[in-house]
């Protein structure tokens, strides 16, 4: 395996009623909080209430944004760093799923941030700090809340930018599985599918001897697929609800990449498809990642093989290392389609009138992709075979 550091500052609170230590956790950093939040179903399954009704036995001076879109946008960011420095912000608590932390993520740097917090989003700059933030997840999907990682969209220059810093970990995450309840069903599969997106990305690699690496990620694999049909068929199941959480959480909070460097090329892509059509990020990801796979078949295929044959169930016997790892890419998107993911960037009404233009955003800066290289052909080839 590669040479690695390993470090997250994230304090993760987990478990059922978790919700109730909100208010001393948010004391220690001081008593003037922006609560950011999405569309509002915080508010309709109560745990809006519960939230304001902790931050009141503080004493806290609440500021709120709402409204943070599903690919959040650069605009709701900079509404939010400027509530922060009117408000005089001491601390930001993010309630929502993966699109609010991430927006929360640049708002506490940018609050800190003398420029234009696009030029840190797009790496032109480095910040030196940020505001303290936490985060109440109610989403279990994109790892957010234990990882720096953050991705904004500029809808009027079509980018949507993965970033991350030193400064952008959440100091605390409230893990309760009761917040996601009330989960509809399209969202709970977008968010199995995005966790398992994110562990795969990282199994294509190039490092060796990355025997405990590998068998972690089986492991979450292996649990989400087996969990994801019992959890659709009783949404309200909390014992399924918090195997997911935990599932999503420990896909994307740096465990998983220890001593390698996974690939990344299918989100890149998936971005670029978004932040022209503005679809699902996860939606996207299912159609997009099998062709991926099967695109990316001679780069290393003892990868796909494992892959196949020790989380998909593909009975070796009698079979060329092709074959195997092509029934193994089968069985990965019939599993998605299944569990009522798309299938097809039809599904979505996107047709070629925009490969091009897609293919160019996500290879406008050169090749990308850490086990095979992608270059801007190479995208629309992808993107025409998802067609």
């Amino acid at each position: 395996m590669n040479p690695f550091v390993f470090k997250n500052p994230t304090k993760l609170i987990f478990g059922e009623g978790q919700n109730e230590v909100l208010a001393k956790e948010v004391a220690r950093y001081g008593k003037r909080v922006l609560v950011v939040y999405g569309g509002g179903s915080i508010k309709r399954n109560g745990l809006y209430d519960h939230v304001i009704g902790q931050l009141k036995e503080i004493n806290a001076e609440v500021v709120e944004l709402a409204g943070v879109e599903p690919n959040p946008r650069l605009t709701t960011v900079k509404k939010g760093i400027e509530l922060c420095q009117q408000h005089d912000i001491e601390f930001i608590l993010a309630v929502g799923g993966g699109s609010v932390i991430d927006a929360t993520k640049a708002i506490a740097v940018g609050a800190k941030y003398e420029g234009d917090i696009w030029d840190v989003i797009t790496k032109k700059d480095t910040p030196q700090s940020a505001l303290p933030f936490g985060t109440i997840l109610t989403l279990a999907a994109t790892g957010s809340e234990m990882n720096a990682g953050s991705v904004i969209t500029n809808w009027e220059t079509s980018q949507k930018v993965g970033w991350g810093s030193p400064f952008s970990f959440p100091t605390f995450s409230i893990l309760d599985p009761k917040n996601t309840l009330s989960v509809p069903e399209d969202q709970t599969i977008y968010g199995m599918v995005d966790m398992m997106s994110h562990v795969i990305e990282a199994y294509f690699h190039h490092a060796e001897n990355t025997l405990l690496q590998d068998r972690i990620m089986e492991s979450i694999l292996l649990t989400v697929m087996e969990t994801a049909p019992k959890l659709l068929e009783d949404l309200q199941n909390v014992e399924h609800r918090e195997t997911i959480l935990y599932c999503g959480t420990m896909a994307l909070n740096g465990i998983t990449q220890m001593g390698l460097r996974g690939d990344w090329a299918s989100h890149n892509i998936e971005h670029a498809v978004s932040a022209v059509y503005d679809i699902p990020h996860a939606g996207g990801l299912a159609i997009i990642f099998p062709h991926w796979l099967r695109y990316s078949l001679d780069e290393k295929i003892e990868r796909h093989v494992k892959l196949a044959t020790r989380v998909l169930g593909v009975d070796p016997t009698g079979k060329s290392d092709r074959d195997i790892a092509l029934e193994g890419i089968e069985k990965l998107s019939a599993f998605w389609t299944k569990i009522g993911a798309p299938h097809r960037l039809a599904d979505y009404k996107i047709d070629r009138s925009q490969i091009e233009r897609m293919a160019g955003i996500a290879a406008e800066n050169g090749e990308f992709g850490n086990f095979k290289k992608l270059n801007k052909e190479d995208v629309e080839n992808i993107l025409t075979a998802a067609l």
